[in-house]
């Protein structure tokens, strides 16, 4: 079992940046892929980023977030600059064990969602 908890979301305006954490605790949480997704409403669950030995990114965050981890802290980043109005929806940080980065479906954890509401 991997136990997630996701913090850092808030209201800010177009342009400015925000920064994730996602603390992950349980067994092995370390050799896990670790995701971030994000809902907004009315829309289905979408890819942002990824990170287990390399990083991958969704191509409308491309550029403006970074993944990042801490495996000796068991900890979780996504940074994001210059954000949008689009932007805004609830992030999850989601761990799995897949080659299929990008399926939510594929990740076994998640936490509970953190709220990020961009104004413009």
């Amino acid at each position: 079992q991997v136990q997630l908890v996701e913090s850092g979301g808030g209201l800010v305006q177009a342009g400015d940046s925000l920064r994730l954490s996602c603390a992950a605790s349980g067994r092995s949480s370390s050799s896990y892929v670790m995701g971030w997704f994000r809902q907004a409403p009315g829309k289905e669950r979408e890819f942002v980023a990824a990170a287990g030995r390399t990083t991958a990114y969704a191509d409308s965050v491309k550029d403006r977030f970074t993944i990042s981890r801490d495996v000796a802290k068991n900890m979780v980043y996504l940074q994001m600059n210059s954000l949008k109005p689009e932007d805004t929806a609830v992030y999850y940080c989601a761990a799995g064990r897949t080659s299929r980065w990008s399926v939510s479906d594929e990740y076994n954890y998640w936490g509970q969602g953190t709220q990020v509401t961009v104004s413009s």
